[in-house]
This record gives C-alpha cells, sequence and structure tokens, in this order.
C-alpha cells in the first residue's frame, strides 16, 4: 500500500502554515515555526491555556523516516518530496484530532499531551521514553 500523500506538491511552508490555521481556530493562542540553520521548518510549537497557565506543545516531521520507508517500499524520494510528504502527514492527524475534539470526543490537551512541553523543552513522549516507559508512581503506590 503506497504512503499516505506521496504524491503531494504542496511545499510544506504551505502545509505549515494549515495547521497554523487548524490550531489557531481551535484554541492555541501562540503558534510558531523552529527552523532549521538551512530554512527547513522543523517543528511546530503551539501554546494553549491550562488551568490558566500557558503551557507549550511542540509536533515535528520526520522527513528521514519518510525516506526509508520510500526506499524500503522502493520508490524515487528526495528530501524536499519527503519534507512535503512527513509536514501534509502531519496536517492530516492533526486535523483528526481535532475532529474529535469538535465532537466532543477528546480535549485538545488530551489529544495533543505526549506533545506537552517541560521547562528543558522536551516533550513529555520523549521525558518517558526516556525512562523506558517506566511509569512513575508517587511514593506509597508501588506496586
Amino acid at each position: 500500500m503506497p504512503i499516505k500523500n506521496y504524491t503531494t506538491e504542496i511545499p510544506a511552508v504551505q502545509t505549515v502554515g494549515e495547521i497554523q490555521g487548524l490550531l489557531a481556530a481551535h484554541g492555541a493562542r501562540k503558534v510558531m515555526m523552529d527552523y532549521s540553520d538551512s530554512g527547513k521548518v522543523e517543528a511546530v510549537t503551539f501554546g494553549l491555556m491550562l488551568n490558566g497557565t500557558m503551557s507549550g506543545f511542540k509536533i515535528d516531521a520526520k522527513p528521514e523516516g519518510v525516506i526509508r520507508v520510500m526506499k524500503k517500499d522502493g520508490k524515487k524520494c528526495d528530501e524536499k518530496q519527503a519534507e512535503r510528504i512527513a509536514w501534509r502527514n502531519v496536517k492530516d492527524w492533526i486535523a483528526a484530532q481535532l475532529a474529535l475534539v469538535e465532537t466532543e470526543q477528546a480535549a485538545m490537551e488530551q489529544v495533543f499531551l505526549p506533545y506537552l512541553l517541560d521547562q528543558e523543552n522536551r516533550t513529555l513522549y520523549q521525558r518517558i521514553a526516556e525512562s523506558n516507559f517506566a511509569p512513575s508512581l508517587p511514593k506509597g503506590e508501588n506496586k
């Protein structure tokens, strides 16, 4: 089965703009793009109000993964195409998550929780992965 959006010609920067619009329309109070030294968009960082406090979330695209999968499938894919595919898939995923929010099946913070940033600019997912997914239970609750 072909990878989703593998034929897209929509520039990554345009897709990131669409992501920015989706997030802003659903309560994000700040939306920023993180760029590499070469000028490519690496991540979208956005802020949501949680319990009266602005909390940051960061979602990135991984074009290098797209290249690996496309090569494995025997398809040609340069860096620019991989970037377009990766961001388009991120946008589709965000749109699907926001559909859950719109239909009151989930809250914004719930669907984006793995991307919540800590004070060291690491996501919740990264922190948990670093602990080998070992749960951190409050004292007295170890079982």
